[in-house]
């Protein structure tokens, strides 16, 4: 598939919350009007269809052909844009869990890729969050990068924004634009969020698409927000402010490609950790 020289991408911020159908709803109004904006890519934050404390169990895990994911591919065709539905809680077998689960659609409809969060959000900061994902999600184990309309990207959910080797194999792989669909929480986001987004574009030399959940959801549960999208050499080139809304950029990969060959420090790494070469 090859890539344009440039496309017009645009990351979603949404308030979710338990109310299913007002979730979609909302993310099918975002995503048209990117669309009449002319995006070619929309990405939609983490848990965009239904959101509440974190570690709860969802009420509707998803089977990947299952009604949720229909809906968002028929919003995908009739728009005719790649669509990253940011996460859903995708059902396992014989288990109470679930997946967190990105799922990525083509222009068509297609599912280009599925991603299953790898890192999960344990975490317990006195005076801030005692948060445990893990009591209600599996984590997943692939890295996964997907051919686009856009070219190669990389696939992340939220709390992987930490664990910079993931976006470096990522690159390795020939990620150009890395997706990074959050639900980043209010106070970790005041102090990281947008660091942790601009140091990723930075090493990798990368496009970063980080769509975003924002403010109250139930629960006691907060977001950040702040969805943007940051260029190769790190500058944060669209955000929304505040609220639900999308923000749009150019992405030209011209100038990508001229600054990875301008810097080529992705060449010029020589250290790589495998884990399996520790074990004995």
């Amino acid at each position: 598939m090859s890539a344009p020289s440039r496309a017009l991408a645009a990351v979603a911020q949404m308030t979710s919350t338990t109310e299913v159908e007002r979730n979609l709803a909302t993310a099918e109004r975002l995503v048209a009007r990117a669309a009449a904006r002319g995006a070619a890519f929309v990405g939609l934050p983490e848990n965009f269809a239904f959101l509440r404390a974190e570690g709860e169990p969802a009420p509707e895990p998803q089977d990947l052909d299952g009604p949720w994911v229909r809906r968002m591919a028929d919003l995908a065709r009739r728009h005719r844009v790649t669509l990253l539905l940011g996460s859903l809680p995708e059902r396992v077998p014989g288990d109470a869990r679930v997946r967190n689960t990105s799922v990525l659609l083509g222009p068509d409809g297609t599912t280009l890729a599925v991603y299953r969060k790898i890192h999960l959000f344990d975490v317990d900061i006195p005076g801030m969050e005692h948060l445990k994902e893990s009591k209600a999600v599996v984590p997943g184990e692939e890295v996964v990068t997907a051919e686009t309309a856009l070219g190669t990207m990389g696939l992340s959910i939220c709390y992987d924004l930490r664990f910079p080797e993931l976006y470096r194999e990522l690159a390795r792989r020939g990620a150009r634009v890395l997706c990074i669909p959050s639900a980043f929480t209010e106070r970790t986001g005041k102090a990281h969020w947008e660091v942790l987004l601009r140091a990723r574009a930075i090493e990798n030399l990368a496009y970063v698409l980080a769509p975003a959940q924002v403010g109250h959801h139930g629960g006691g549960r907060t977001s950040h927000g702040q969805a943007m999208v940051v260029d190769p050499w790190g500058a944060v080139v669209a955000q929304v402010p505040d609220g639900e809304d999308v923000a749009l950029a150019e992405l030209d990969f011209e100038r990508l490609e001229r600054l990875r060959r301008e810097l080529p420090a992705l060449a010029h790494a020589r250290l790589r950790l495998d884990r399996r070469a520790e074990v004995p």
